[in-house]
């Protein structure tokens, strides 16, 4: 790293914008300070626009500055939106919407995108009215008082497109704050703007009652803002500032509001600013090139040091020929440095870790309320009276209430008793299974001792993390909107998720901005991934599975992008200077905060109406636990609304129950289902769903390769389905595991332990370390003294490389403590060596046991209703199915014989149906695409239709609901078939005259029917498309003629479906051709083929010419086939292995 650069004379950025200023500045915080440190700068404020969502950044950088030896202070701030009266303003606002013709719905979505100009020009209009206000937090009382601020700013009658306080707000939260007057868009500059017509005089006028109400709540906190750059109006701000600052006797600042981290980033920002356009009508005064140079820049918007913020003064005001005084300038930027050092505190902020008070009662303590439940929890499931989990559950509470962790608990077990009361929840979701506390307060539902699972794999006794306890449910916006209810929006909080800018979508929309041609940017942008996924993998020794390339590999590996950015330089620029940078705010999968008074203690923000926290918690960011909040993720899974819909059918058919509660629900599943009254060995269960390979809607089996790989390796056991899920994963499929684990599985006699403790922690998954538990129970049982905490610990340090640090020191100390304990056990050095190396091959891709366990019980319930219950099963299958996949759910369904009926206006309903012979199923109208709930209420509420005239013109129905639009989906899906006389010549007459022709009343219907006649029936083609389109829904019997299906059950060709590998050919249906290029880029074709198996199948055909080798989709073809376990079905020739028929 250079020298930092030394400035002469002290000055501190007060006034200076992240990325999370979305779409108006860039960079991240810790660019910004690295760059201001660099600079000579000992402090900078972060003062993002109506937000403080960059705060954790900045925080955590200056930690890792310190560590560093960087003395900086960070000074946490805001530019708020300010307005004078909110109220009066809320009044205008609404006076102003109920003079509209159409009143629009409130603006309350996305992340707030600040338009400068709009600041100032629309100053006058009550609905984009708002001023710039800088504040600063002098202490942790002021940085409260900022949260506060901020999560009032943004509720529901303060916010309309921006968040405002307002001088009523600002008295009562003003302590610990410095303030200042901010840009252009700022308080007295609105008073230069809004009186300037009216002379010098009215806006001095106006400045000097602005600073005395600002004063009469701040004195000497308030400070007057100049800024200095090439902008005439700015400078004829400043002078009025300073002339009313003098007679007010004020204080000024001189900022230089940076908006980007380093000089040359001009550009970048400028550009960030037009993507933030792209989608928007674009303003007259946005801009639609960039400048070339910094020479062309009206301001120079960087953390500047206080010798260049005198230069950009004293450049800026002679060119434009204003005049001032020096001293008084210079002072300007002497008293940042003042604010910053002497008036500011040096502080981080208050990281008490905050979870609510409510879970512990009065008189009591969290760690003995703890024990309390858990007592009773124990007494429940009548396990007190064993040693064995007395003695487990003593441990565990020792380690709970010895790293402060009992308030945690029983905050989750105030969630869990909540979700019990409204819906189904999973018996446990990662490590948290392994708890024996867990379990006994009703948060997870399996036993941790019955499937030897690890406490110390879920949190060890050294542990500075707080737990993290994923809960899955079936719905988890119900719950979480029951939460909110319950216990306030305060309480119970949503976490925000942080959407970036991707390599991709950069490269088109930079590339759109320059003119460069679409088909030039979409060769490379459709194949880079081809490219760079094979090299990338190889680097990381991956040969089976997903993976996605980074964006630095994806620079280095793809050729085509690569020459592209040889050719645009400009472009590969801007490329890596926004990658990642922020383009939008949505909310975390599950996770909240539960905590008393959220609102206080961080500055909560709303996005879609929705109130969420400014920062996030996830895979690649950690923002909230470091400030002491905790995240609680809250999780759903579909199956388990499948399990409770299926329920509902078996109550409804076979108890007599018509209209099923939850209560009736949870009944039926405690007595039936629940993994401690369920025989989870039943071998029947076993043979028939994961032996034959019935996979409809099985929890994890829902893909080829892992129904293939089950249906080898035979589980008869959770711990086999837990093994074989495992296995399923890049990891172990590369390295072969799963077809040893078969073979091992097939011939147990063969397996050979090196010592009876491998073989009793190995011998449940055939000898192989597939979990992660293994491996710490090994080196436990092993090693001389090895502590379960310390096995688990080296799960993680064999994932570590290198030979130099701590990691390599503690990998070591328990290296030399198990080859000690091996030797112990007449084991030898070298076989001892040999386990560790063995342990370190599988660290890699070893798996958590209690997840495995867990889930394999989901699959096991799931299969175990498809077995009793399979008409219930399939019919809540099919309704959980989202719409890309219905017609591949309807055909499995068909494929396992049932029967599905095309939907009918007077018979289907909001959900599928069960026929009345057990061996049907009818399509709900809901399923229909372009079909929307309100015209399905309509047909609800008013069927059954006679006639078409009875649905054509009925005086109850609401016709803008079940509108055109809705008739022809319904005419095209067949729907309405029962309602076609012999008037009709055809289904295409019939949509003619009723659907696009719709008539207002039986003259115009008699008249279309006359007018349409000649129109008869749709094509086989048309009728094909729209029912699988809309319906999803392939119809065999249209393409397959029972001539054709009659030759090929002569000739003894199975479908593909059935296919025979000695024969080697097959039949099948096209549904879809998609073109593709090998590595070498050739052309080939993957297919998606069908049969009246309903069987999806794909096939790979190389070598194919797409100019003349024509497949045709939905007609059917024979075809010589090869086909591998590895890379599925493929061919090698369309002229001549493929045949159309019929």
């Amino acid at each position: 790293m250079s020298e930092r650069t030394k400035s002469s004379i002290p000055f501190v950025g007060l006034h200076s914008h992240s990325v999370y200023s979305m779409f108006d500045g860039v960079g991240y915080p810790s660019d910004h300070i690295d760059f201001a440190w660099q600079n000579g700068s000992d402090a900078l404020a972060l003062t993002d626009h109506g937000n403080m969502s960059g705060l954790p950044h900045q925080v955590l950088h200056a930690k890792k500055m310190s560590e560093e030896g960087k003395k900086f202070k960070p000074i946490y701030g805001i530019e708020a939106y300010f307005i004078d009266d909110l109220d009066k303003w809320k009044e205008e606002k609404e006076e102003h919407q109920s003079k509209q013709k159409k009143k629009k719905k409130e603006d309350t979505t996305g992340p707030v995108i600040e338009d400068e100009q709009a600041s100032k020009r629309s100053a006058k209009h009550v609905l984009n009215r708002r001023a710039h206000l800088v504040l600063l937090a002098q202490n942790q009382t002021g940085l409260n008082n900022l949260f506060s601020l901020v999560s009032k700013s943004y509720k529901e009658d303060n916010f309309y497109r921006f968040p405002r306080i307002d001088y009523k707000m600002l008295q009562e939260h003003h302590e610990g704050i410095i303030v200042s007057s901010a840009c252009l868009g700022g308080p007295l500059s609105k008073c230069f703007w809004n009186n300037r017509e009216n002379g010098s005089e009215a806006v001095h006028e106006a400045m000097v009652a602005t600073i005395n109400e600002f004063k009469s709540i701040f004195g000497d906190r308030f400070y007057c803002e100049l800024q200095w750059n090439r902008i005439p109006e700015q400078h004829e701000v400043n002078q009025h500032i300073i002339l009313a600052a003098e007679v007010t006797k004020t204080e000024l600042v001189s900022t230089a509001d940076a908006h980007y981290p380093r000089p040359e980033m001009f550009k970048d920002r400028e550009l960030y600013k037009q993507l933030g356009w792209l989608g928007k009508a674009k303003p007259d005064y946005a801009e639609s090139k960039l400048p070339e140079k910094r020479e062309d820049l009206l301001y120079e918007l960087y953390p500047k040091n206080g010798d260049q913020m005198w230069e950009a003064y004293k450049s800026s005001s002679e060119e434009l020929g204003f005049e001032y005084e020096d001293k008084i300038v210079y002072q300007s930027l002497l008293n940042t440095h003042d604010i910053a050092f002497n008036r500011i505190e040096a502080f981080y902020p208050d990281a008490t870790v905050r979870l609510p008070d409510f879970v512990v009662p009065k008189g009591t303590t969290p760690t003995a309320e703890l024990a309390r439940l858990a007592d009773e929890g124990m007494k429940a499931l009548q396990l007190d009276s064993k040693d064995e989990y007395a003695e487990r559950l003593k441990e565990e509470l020792y380690v709970i209430a010895d790293r402060g962790f009992a308030k945690y608990f029983l905050t989750m077990k105030a969630v869990s008793d909540e979700a019990t009361k409204n819906q189904l929840v999973g018996a446990g979701r990662g490590s948290a299974a392994g708890s024996l506390v867990a379990y006994v307060l009703g948060i997870t539902g399996i036993d941790p001792l019955k499937y030897g699972l690890l406490f110390s794999r879920f949190l060890r006794k050294d542990t500075t993390d707080y737990p993290d306890i994923d809960y899955d449910v079936s719905d988890p916006m119900l719950l979480k909107e029951l939460l909110i209810e319950k216990w306030g929006e305060n309480t119970v909080v949503p976490i925000s998720n942080y959407n970036t800018l991707q390599l991709r979508s950069l490269i088109k929309d930079i590339s759109k901005f320059y003119g460069i041609d679409f088909s030039e940017v979409n060769q490379v942008t459709s194949v880079m991934v081809l490219e760079a996924t094979p090299l990338a993998k190889a680097r990381h020794g991956i040969t089976a599975g997903v993976y996605s390339p980074t964006f630095e590999e994806l620079m280095e590996f793809s050729a085509s992008l690569k020459r592209f950015m040889k050719k645009y330089p400009h472009v590969e620029t801007h490329v890596k200077a926004l990658t990642g940078q922020l383009r939008s705010i949505s909310r975390h999968a599950g996770g909240v905060v539960i905590a008393d008074n959220l609102d206080k203690h961080m500055p909560l923000i709303n996005s879609g109406g929705v109130r969420q926290t400014p920062w996030s918690e996830g895979q690649n960011v950690r923002h909230l636990e470091p400030l002491g909040f905790i995240k609680f993720d809250i999780l759903g899974l579909a199956s388990l609304r499948m399990v409770e819909d299926c329920i509902k059918h078996v109550l409804h058919r076979h108890h007599g129950v018509q209209d099923p509660t939850f209560a009736d629900v949870k009944k039926w599943y405690d007595e039936n289902l629940n993994p401690e009254k369920l025989d989870l060995d039943n071998q029947e269960v076993y043979e028939n769903i994961f032996h034959k390979g019935k996979w409809a809607g099985v929890f994890q089996f829902t893909e080829k390769g892992a129904q293939g790989f089950c249906q080898r390796a035979k589980p008869r056991s959770i711990i086999d389905i837990s093994a074989i899920t495992s296995i399923y994963r890049p990891g172990p499929l590369s390295a072969n595991v799963h077809n040893s684990y078969v073979k091992a599985k097939k011939n147990p006699q063969d397996i050979k332990y090196l010592h009876p403790l491998v073989k009793e922690v190995t011998e449940e998954t055939y000898g192989y370390l597939i979990f992660q538990e293994q491996i710490a129970l090994l080196a436990h049982k092993l090693g001389k003294d090895l502590s379960l905490d310390e096995g688990n610990m080296l799960r993680k340090l064999l994932t570590k490389k290198g030979t130099t640090g701590k990691t390599y020191e503690k990998k070591k100390k328990i290296h030399q403590k198990f080859i000690e304990g091996c030797e112990e056990k007449d084991i030898t050095t070298r076989q001892a060596e040999k386990l560790w190396q063995t342990f370190e091959y599988f660290s890699g891709y070893g798996f958590n046991k209690s997840h495995a366990v867990s889930y394999s019980i989901l699959s096991y319930q799931c299969a175990h209703l498809l077995n009793y219950y399979p008409v219930e099963w399939l019919a809540a299958y099919l309704d959980k199915e989202p719409e890309g996949r219905k017609e591949r759910a309807i055909n499995i369904v068909q494929s396992l014989g049932y029967r599905v009926e095309y939907p009918d206006i007077n018979f289907s309903g909001k959900v599928w149906e069960i026929g009345e012979d057990s061996k049907s199923l009818i399509q709900p109208l809901t399923s229909i695409k372009g079909l929307g709930d309100k015209a399905v209420e309509q047909i609800l509420a008013h069927r059954p239709f006679n006639t078409v005239e009875e649905l054509l013109f009925n005086e109850d129905i609401v016709y803008s609901k079940l509108n055109k639009k809705s008739l022809d989906v319904l005419c095209r899906t067949q729907a309405l078939n029962s309602l076609m006389d012999d008037r009709f010549s055809g289904l295409k007459h019939f949509w003619s005259a009723i659907a696009v022709d719709r008539p207002k009343n039986p003259k115009k219907l008699n008249e279309n029917i006359e007018l349409y006649e000649p129109e008869r029936d749709f094509t086989k083609a048309e009728k094909i498309s729209y029912l699988v389109d809309l319906a999803g829904i392939f119809p065999f019997h249209l393409v397959m003629s029972q001539r054709v299906t009659s030759q090929l059950q002569e000739f003894h060709i199975p479908p593909l479906g059935d296919f025979d590998p000695e024969l080697g050919a097959a039949w099948f249906i096209p549904r879809e051709v998609i073109v593709k290029k090998t590595r070498k880029g050739k052309d080939f074709y993957i297919v998606r083929a069908i049969d009246d198996t309903s069987k999806a199948s794909v096939i790979k055909v190389w070598g194919v010419d797409p100019r003349t080798d024509v497949i045709h989709t939905n007609r059917p073809y024979m075809a010589r086939l090869d086909y591998s376990e590895q890379w599925g079905f493929s061919t090698r020739s369309v002229k001549y292995g493929w045949k159309l028929i019929g």
